[in-house]
Parts: C-alpha cells; sequence; structure tokens
C-alpha cells in the first residue's frame, strides 16, 4: 500500500466524517443560537437553559438523518473491504 492510497483513504474517511456530523453540529448551532438570542432579549441568565432544547433537537436530528448517516458510513466500509486485497499488497 503507497502513500498515495493511504492518504486517499484518510481524506475520504475525514470527509466522511465532516459530512455526518455537520447536520448535528449545524442543528446545535442554531439551537444554541435561537435559545442564547431570546435569553439576551429576556435578560434570563440560565446557563442551563441551552441544554435540554439542544438534547432533543440534536436527538430529532439523528433519528431523522440517521439513515443517511449510516447509508454514507456503510458504503464508505464496503468499498474498503472490497478494495481490502488492493490496500494489503
Amino acid at each position: 500500500m503507497s502513500i498515495d492510497d493511504v492518504t486517499a483513504v484518510a481524506g475520504e474517511a475525514l470527509y466522511l466524517i465532516i459530512k455526518t456530523a455537520a447536520p448535528v453540529l449545524l442543528v446545535s448551532l442554531v439551537v444554541g443560537l435561537i435559545i442564547s438570542i431570546f435569553q439576551t432579549v429576556t435578560s434570563i441568565q440560565e446557563q442551563t437553559l441551552t441544554f435540554v432544547p439542544k438534547i432533543i433537537c440534536v436527538f430529532m436530528a439523528i433519528i431523522v438523518l440517521g439513515h443517511w448517516m449510516m447509508n454514507g458510513m456503510t458504503e464508505f466500509m464496503i468499498r474498503l473491504w472490497t478494495d481490502f486485497s488492493i490496500y494489503i499488497r
């Protein structure tokens, strides 16, 4: 296995990680910003107020997008195992 093969597989893996994690992180970011704006407008200074809505929205995002996320990871792993004979040379 050459250094180019390792670099290509590592690049694909990192791209898949970012592509898989980005929707959930964006949901958490948007919910956090909305709650922070609400706290600023109403002058509520409770730090734990954002925790429960963020957790609920992240779980909902995982439930809704989980199938898509698993498909991407499964396709990547199938491609890795299919090309395994190429990598061990």
